[in-house]
């Protein structure tokens, strides 16, 4: 079966430059809002999705806002990914096909917190975890202390399917958040109490960009 065939040797050639999750969505059904023109995302009707971790030490100096270091090691994290799913495009083109890699963080709409295209929810399609109560990619084993980037293909793979597990009886993030912005039901997220806080945080010069880390470091996973 190429599909299977293809997702294997892909997954394989992520997880040896350093991914720490891998996962495969059908996105098809998704493209409607995804910021990105159509003459560019064309037949690209597969989603690669990979993250690497966040260094739990850096997260443990996280107390009531981020640190210099953890801005520093976010801004490396998401160079990692971004180099890991351009070589990733590179050894899928190299096959033939199309690919486009999607910037880890790269924010086209501040206002509205918006990227060309949401990672946390093509990582739901890929199975990579569920949508927390904290409004990140909860996944079972890293919690929410890893970051997440998307290559666009017409690669025939293989789709995982989303997981069906949620946060349970976990409020380790509801309790943390200073703002409150964190309720029992993901979907009564204050977005725009934690945005607030998040340019808080810029005004006074902690980081130079809106990130804060205080769910992250609570939210550990279950194993």
């Amino acid at each position: 079966m190429p599909k299977v065939e293809n997702r294997n040797k892909l997954k394989k050639f992520c997880l040896n430059w350093g991914a720490d999750v891998f996962g495969v969505a059908d996105i098809s059904g998704m493209k409607d809002s995804f910021a990105l023109p159509d003459t560019v995302s064309r037949g690209l009707s597969s989603a690669v999705c990979v993250g690497a971790r966040v260094a739990s030490p850096v997260l443990e100096g996280i107390e009531q806002e981020p640190t210099k270091l953890y801005f520093h090691h976010y801004r490396t994290v998401n160079m990692f990914l971004d180099q890991l799913t351009l070589r990733a495009a590179n050894f899928i083109q190299n096959l033939g096909f199309r690919a486009l890699p999607i910037p880890a963080s790269q924010i086209v709409d501040w206002q509205k917190q918006t990227a060309h295209l949401s990672h946390k929810h093509v990582a739901y399609q890929a199975g990579l975890g569920w949508i927390g109560r904290n409004n990140l990619l909860v996944n079972k084993k890293l919690g929410s202390q890893f970051r997440l980037s998307t290559v666009l293909t017409d690669l025939p793979l293989k789709a995982d399917k989303p997981a069906r597990e949620d946060c349970g009886k976990c409020f380790a993030c509801v309790v943390k958040c200073p703002v409150k912005a964190i309720k029992e039901k993901p979907g009564d997220f204050n977005h725009l109490g934690c945005f607030e806080l998040l340019k808080e945080f810029q005004r006074n010069k902690i980081a130079d960009q809106y990130i804060c880390g205080i769910c992250v470091r609570a939210c550990r996973g279950r194993s």
